[in-house]
């Protein structure tokens, strides 16, 4: 019998994800020009600011994922909310570059506890068995939090300073996310008593014991090319696009993206049911690498960045999804936190540099070659995994000479 996916968990879900992204990651890139100008440094050690706190973040992300598994990923999540909240406000009166840089880290470590990589735990905790159709679902609601909360966050800009929107920003954390992450974790724990009543449902991954480790390293070597890519594009979508001369319309341009992550979510829900995970982390790898490729055929044209962030944001959308389907496929549910923990980690410290260098690299080398690095780097996820299903075909192979 079909299980049906927690709808409510998922709705729940879909509303803190688009607050967690959209305060704690996508409004960087509009605060960052004021918040250099008021601790008096350039646009590119501010970046530079974000990326180590992006490094020291993804270095936690192994003992969170542990935590996650031995605690639950509502009860996580519930004091991630709380400490994001914390640190924003920190960060907004923060009275130096010390100070700073301190909330900032502290911002990226309590994103790890609120965002996807949690979130996808706490659904195969709640259900492994569907656990594949609601990261689908999730992944298609909070693809909006880039729509919604690039034009909120300039519109409050507009009326107050970084510091305020940060205010702001920390009590939509604590006033919604937190009560929300509160019931989801009390839900997760009376489904947790009731599972010990009965047989336990768990998920066994395709993966051969003897083939996981290079099948990890694998997955990983691809998540963190395409973490590297997006993190270096995503921080700086407007200002970038705004600096290949397309001005005022670089903002609109930048919510194709949104729908589009939407659009590739929605079209995998009802066409690529049957689709495996592999199958789609590997059209991810080449969506998102090919999307810069075509900004850097088409520059200027507001046609041609249009088409960049479609397909950059179709790819995306899957990637998103993948990150939470292909390590559940391939290793399984048994233990899932920590193994998300150690690939956010790996990711993260890969990705962390990615702002940093592309505002240096820009400032450099100029916008053309820094995006043709960026798109070279990108391609080779797709190598990655390939060479998984290479690897998946030898298995099979062997099964079958075994049964002969």
């Amino acid at each position: 019998m079909n299980e049906r996916p927690p709808i409510a968990t998922i709705l729940a879900l879909g509303l803190t994800q688009i607050i967690g992204y959209g305060t704690l990651y996508y409004s960087f890139s509009i605060l960052a020009p004021d918040m250099a100008r008021d601790l008096n440094w350039s646009t590119e050690w501010i970046f530079a600011a974000l990326s180590a706190a992006l490094l020291l973040g993804g270095l936690s992300a192994p003992v969170l994922g542990r935590a996650i598994d031995h605690f639950g990923a509502g009860r996580v999540m519930t004091a991630g909310s709380a400490i994001a909240a914390t640190a924003l406000v920190a960060c907004a009166y923060a009275p130096g570059k010390a100070g700073f840089i301190t909330a900032l880290i502290v911002i990226e470590v309590a994103a790890n506890l609120v965002q996807y990589g949690a979130a996808f735990a706490l659904l195969v905790q709640a259900s492994p068995r569907t656990a594949q159709r609601s990261i689908t679902y999730l992944t298609l609601i909070a693809g909006f939090a880039s729509t919604i909360f690039w034009p909120v966050t300039t519109l409050l800009h507009t009326h107050l300073s970084w510091q305020n929107v940060y205010l702001v920003f920390a009590g939509l954390n604590l006033l919604i996310c937190l009560p929300l992450h509160a019931w989801l974790s009390y839900g997760l724990a009376r489904g947790e008593a009731q599972k010990h009543s009965s047989t336990a449902q768990t998920i066994e991954g395709c993966l051969a014991p003897e083939s996981r480790p290079l099948g990890f390293m694998l997955m990983v070597v691809g998540f963190s090319l395409q973490s590297l890519v997006s993190a270096a594009i995503l921080v700086h979508m407007v200002p970038l696009l705004s600096g290949l001369g397309l001005g005022a319309t670089a903002a609109i341009v930048g919510t194709v993206f949104g729908p589009a992550q939407v659009l590739s979510r929605f079209t995998n829900m009802v066409l690529g049911g049957n689709l495996p995970p592999l199958t789609l982390a590997t059209v991810a790898a080449a969506l998102i690498p090919g999307g810069v490729l075509i900004l850097i055929l088409s520059a200027p044209s507001v046609v041609g960045a249009m088409a960049f962030a479609l397909v950059f944001g179709l790819g995306s959308g899957l990637f998103s999804i993948v990150t939470g389907t292909l390590p559940l496929m391939l290793f399984g549910s048994d233990g899932y936190g920590r193994l998300q923990g150690k690939v956010m980690a790996a990711r993260l410290t890969v990705s962390a540099t990615a702002p940093f260098a592309l505002a240096f690299a820009i400032a450099h080398i100029g916008t053309m070659w820094s995006l043709t690095i960026t798109t070279a780097l990108g391609a080779l996820a797709v190598v990655a995994f390939l060479s998984i299903a290479h690897l998946q075909r030898y298995e099979s192979s062997l099964a079958q000479k075994a049964e002969v």
